[in-house]
């Protein structure tokens, strides 16, 4: 039996990200990994942040439907700059791409949040975060050697701000760990508020 005055409970969480479970370790949390995978495409005239929201909540209740009971975690990062979504890049020319967007432009960084106890799908709650993040300018020499290490892939607009990356960031306004995939305290604001249903 799980006892913890802080987490009260462990989490479900329906993400294969190692950073999210890394976060999620680092804060003392248990949790287990379960699946929750949904289509990532984006609709036509959809916001960013409804866009990290919709693909949260539908992850979360995709795990629920396979699950007997439980409190369920689900996450959704996107990068954006210039009214543009950056998801994770198809290839190296397209990392070239979306690092040449970033270079020495700030750009916002959103994480959609859902969580839902597995046995009663009405708990559903979903919100996100936004940070602000500011690259330096990067020459064209930093971004083929920034893309020639392979840290750009798989990572919504292309770079790991905890690597290699960070030799880039000039600045960051608000919740860091919303960079990294997981802004662990709107997690636990949010599991807090689910206990009071």
């Amino acid at each position: 039996m799980f006892s913890n005055h802080i987490f009260k409970e462990p989490l479900l969480l329906a993400s294969t990200s190692p950073r999210r479970a890394e976060i999620l370790s680092s804060a003392g949390w248990p949790f287990e990994i379960v699946k929750g995978s949904v289509d990532e495409s984006l609709r036509e005239g959809e916001a960013a942040d409804a866009y990290v929201r919709r693909l949260a909540r539908d992850k979360a209740m995709n795990a629920a439907a396979n699950l007997r009971a439980g409190l369920i975690l689900a996450a959704d990062t996107t990068v954006v700059i210039d009214d543009e979504i950056l998801g994770q890049p198809e290839d190296d020319d397209d990392a070239r791409r979306m690092l040449t967007m970033l270079s020495g432009k700030t750009h916002e960084v959103l994480t959609g949040v859902a969580l839902v106890r597995a046995e009663n799908p009405s708990t559903l709650i979903v919100d996100h975060e936004t940070t602000r993040v500011r690259f330096s300018s990067m020459s064209q020499d930093e971004i083929d050697w920034y893309v020639a290490t392979g840290e750009p892939r798989g990572k919504a607009g292309a770079y790991a701000i905890q690597g290699r990356a960070a030799l880039f960031i000039d600045g960051v306004e608000g919740d860091y760990f919303n960079i990294v995939g997981l802004p662990i305290r709107l997690v636990y604001k949010l599991a807090r508020e689910i206990r009071k249903q």
